[in-house]
């Protein structure tokens, strides 16, 4: 399991270097955590680590987000705050990306965890005093 506590947004980038570190075959990440936790912050800072400098930004009403990293890469971001059937993760064509090897960072995962494939990390940040965040992930 990997733990790491974020006091300062300086700590960002290290934490996210270590999560990637962590988990390095692996390309699937379902983050949870409250409105405000700052899932969307700390996906930002791994697009960084993995060298993209596209604009991150939360998908919450085009569901999804692509970035390219220097190498030419593809990351997929998706938010599925808004879905209200699961059917809408299927029109999306959630399986094309899921299952293309590339990076794909998901918040509000349990709206379609029915869809997850086994092997994914669960990234879980949980808000403390003081705007500290403690992250927990672990392959489920």
């Amino acid at each position: 399991m990997f733990q790491s506590q974020i006091t300062h947004l300086s700590a960002l980038q290290k934490t996210a270097k270590m999560l990637l570190n962590h988990f390095p075959e692996e390309r699937i990440f379902a983050f949870y955590g409250a409105m405000g936790a700052g899932k969307t912050t700390f996906i930002k800072a791994i697009c960084h680590e993995l060298g993209s400098n596209d604009y991150v930004t939360s998908p919450t009403f085009a569901l999804i987000n692509e970035y390219t990293t220097a190498n030419g890469s593809v990351i997929y971001h998706f938010d599925f705050y808004r879905i209200k059937k699961i059917e809408e993760a299927f029109d999306l064509g959630y399986e094309d990306y899921i299952y293309s090897g590339n990076y794909c960072f998901i918040e509000w995962p349990e709206m379609i965890e029915q869809l997850l494939p086994e092997g994914i990390v669960e990234v879980r940040i949980k808000e403390g005093d003081n705007g500290i965040r403690l992250v927990e992930a672990q392959k489920v």
